[in-house]
């Protein structure tokens, strides 16, 4: 029989929003296999499957899951570049654990995810880290991705700038012709 502590830690599951809860998972995910020093996906794919079983989501929730799964260890070590570029006093290895785990979740969406929006991506990491962090978890969270996020601005308006502006382009080729 269930203790009422794992009861109520369903019922918490079943009332969140699916892509919090998504979120959550896999940052809780990410926790365990840190802690444990494990290494390999398949072993994060063992702490996974027990964790998305015990929460009762949905398939949608599920494929949203393993999609951030997927996208994290493809894009693992450039994860890290990025927080440890825009945490320059902080080495990976000195972040407290649940903060590196949230940060991996964060810089993910917010880096490699153009579906979802910037802010939305750093708002869903402060509250992983209000809920799950230490007293300034959250600041520390917002400095990281708020510092990844100027960055990534600032390299689209370069990417903007070189690129020819496609309407003075037509409109020339008309004056020409």
């Amino acid at each position: 029989m269930l203790g009422s502590k794992h009861q109520i830690s369903i019922k918490i599951f079943q009332t969140m929003p699916s892509r919090h809860l998504a979120r959550q998972i896999v940052m809780q995910t990410l926790y365990e296999w840190d802690f444990l020093g494990k290494r390999e996906i398949d072993d994060f794919d063992n702490i996974l499957a027990r964790n998305i079983k015990e929460s009762g989501i949905d398939k949608a929730t599920d494929k949203f899951i393993f999609d951030l799964r997927t996208g994290i260890f493809k894009n693992l070590e450039k994860i890290h570049q990025f927080i440890t570029e825009n945490a320059p006093e902080w080495p990976l290895e000195q972040i407290a654990r649940i903060d590196r785990c949230i940060l991996r979740v964060g810089t993910y969406e917010l880096v490699f995810s153009p579906e979802i929006p910037p802010k939305v991506a750093i708002d869903e990491a402060i509250e992983l880290a209000k809920t799950f962090g230490g007293p300034n978890s959250s600041k520390f969270i917002n400095g990281v991705l708020g510092a990844i996020y100027r960055k990534k601005e600032k390299e689209i308006e370069k990417i903007k700038i070189k690129l020819p502006d496609t309407k003075k382009s037509k409109k020339n080729e008309k004056e020409k012709s």
